[in-house]
């Protein structure tokens, strides 16, 4: 268990530094507890495994006060687990469900339990500014459009492959446009 806690923190610290240590920011994170241990999604869950990968995860997300939002299973039409002020928030729309390893996944399940006030929402509404998969449970739905995908090269949960990104501002303007504030230096000079 302590590789895939320094595993999932070395994922979340890679995810963390392509995206430039964002502070303050909602965080999707979707995970299958199976891929992690080398078995088809939603086949061999493990709520030993997903607290692992929390208590990887956690101390970091506290570093760069980050709102975690946990996405459950398609059996629960992948709501998310959030506390609830950051349902409040982000005024995200509340649902009647508790997950379950069978009906929610063990990560969402893990999340709830350890939440003091823990609330399901339908959907981030695309507010989410980073998003961290494991194993293919697809998160991107939740991104705030324009999403920068993240490489993990070999970077792995367990047996999980990573995907993942982080969103940026729409640019807007012609060939004359800048991005970059330090391109603006040239003109006050």
């Amino acid at each position: 268990m302590e590789d895939l806690r320094e595993q999932s923190r070395a994922a979340l610290a890679h995810l963390l530094d392509k995206a430039g240590s964002p502070r303050g920011v909602l965080l999707a994170l979707g995970g299958s507890t199976s891929a992690i241990g080398g078995a088809q999604i939603g086949k061999a869950w493990s709520l030993e495994t997903a607290f692992a990968v929390l208590e990887g995860l956690l101390p970091l997300i506290a570093t760069h006060d980050l709102a975690l939002a946990v996405q459950g299973c398609e059996h629960i039409n992948r709501a998310l687990v959030v506390p609830a002020p950051v349902a409040e928030r982000y005024g995200l729309t509340e649902v009647s469900v508790v997950p379950v390893p069978k009906a929610g996944g063990s990560l969402a399940t893990s999340y709830y339990s350890l939440l003091d006030e823990p609330v399901m929402v339908a959907d981030l509404h695309g507010q989410a500014r980073l998003g961290l998969d494991i194993g293919g449970v697809l998160v991107g739905m939740h991104l705030r459009p324009v999403v920068v995908p993240v490489w993990f090269g070999e970077l792995k949960i367990g047996s999980a492959r990573l995907s993942g990104g982080f969103s940026r501002p729409p640019r807007i303007g012609g060939e004359r446009a800048v991005y970059d504030r330090s391109q603006l230096d040239q003109y006050l000079n």
